[in-house]
């Protein structure tokens, strides 16, 4: 297949044809589950001091320094639209490479390290429409349950993905 081609296909086809599974961290946002590719997850860390930014987005926290790099933090929460709530001890910051940039976002808790094959992950249903599905990849089955599995390259749009640059430079 084609570069060309692949980006046409929806990411977990894309995936799924040239391994046939693939490594998730799962992690739980106001109930529910999610997952990114491994491959995205560079650390996961504890919630420290977020230096807010003025004129930015409300679900752009701010900025953190890990180890002398300063990297733009989102709560996935408010990019959401769900509910705002304390963090607690099992809150975290995810730092992911988005788009050869490194970012962190902000999740209720961190629960495992996932290999799914591409039988259980299916596309989401087209009834799904509104804010929040241009984040889908897909739907992981897992029993019972269902994780949302998150293109997490999408999270940004272009103009908040030029204001962090400028911001962070």
């Amino acid at each position: 297949m084609s570069t060309a081609t692949q980006t046409n296909v929806p990411q977990h086809e894309r995936f799924a044809e040239s391994t046939g599974s693939m490594q998730l961290v799962s992690f739980r946002l106001a109930k529910e589950e999610y997952g990114v590719e491994i491959t995205k997850v560079r650390e996961i860390i504890l919630m420290g001091d977020i230096t807010r930014i003025p004129q930015t987005p409300d679900f752009i926290k701010g900025l953190i320094n890990l180890r002398s790099m300063v990297i733009p933090v989102i709560d996935l929460r408010v990019r959401f639209g769900l509910e705002v709530v304390e963090r607690t001890d099992e809150s975290r910051i995810m730092v992911l490479n988005v788009d050869g940039k490194t970012l962190g976002i902000i999740v209720d808790a961190v629960d495992e390290v996932l290999r799914v094959s591409h039988e259980q992950i299916a596309p989401p249903p087209p009834a799904v429409a509104g804010l929040g599905r241009e984040y889908l990849a897909g739907l992981v089955k897992r029993g019972e349950k269902l994780l949302i599995l998150l293109d997490i390259n999408r999270i940004l749009g272009h103009d908040e993905t030029a204001l962090l640059e400028a911001v962070t430079r």
